[in-house]
């Protein structure tokens, strides 16, 4: 629930929009639905790895698009908050983060732990970007920023590191 005690439903999983930008319904887990969330994007990660790198910027920066509108209709539907159950924003960050990694079990998991230390944790300019864009466009733009960091991380951890 959030402060206008508006609550989210498996009834609105009924609505496209609210089922993609309730992360396929994993937004409505009630412990740590950004986690939930975040997992659900590895299969879509794993279906869009195949693509070349072109086409996967291209299907992400879609998502992102898509993910503004959705998240501002089901934050308006959730009283005009950014609802832990939104998590369209977590599913798009997770694909920036894993852009140009191999879809190997080790990347995979360090870039779902990156992403959500960054997700979590919303070190500047993150946590500047969360507080004063608000609607659709704030709800995913702190996510695409923890995903760029955490990118950057990964792919200098797998580059210089290993």
């Amino acid at each position: 629930m959030n402060k206008t005690g508006v609550r989210p439903s498996v009834v609105m999983l009924r609505n496209p929009v609210h089922f993609l930008s309730l992360g396929f319904g994993s937004g409505l887990f009630p412990v740590a639905p950004g986690t939930a969330g975040t997992l659900a994007a590895i299969p879509l990660y794993l279906l869009l790895a195949k693509l070349d790198l072109t086409a996967y910027l291209a299907v992400t920066l879609l998502l992102f698009a898509l993910g503004v509108y959705l998240c501002e209709l089901t934050s308006r539907e959730l009283g005009g908050l950014d609802h832990p159950a939104i998590v369209w924003d977590e599913i798009v960050g997770y694909l920036i983060t894993m852009i140009g990694a191999p879809p190997k079990i080790e990347w995979l998991i360090a870039g779902f732990l990156l992403f959500r230390v960054f997700d979590i944790l919303k070190p500047w300019p993150i946590r500047v970007l969360d507080r004063r864009i608000k609607g659709g466009l704030g709800i995913m733009l702190d996510d695409v920023l923890a995903g760029i960091f955490a990118a950057l991380i990964l792919h200098y951890f797998f580059e210089f590191m290993i």
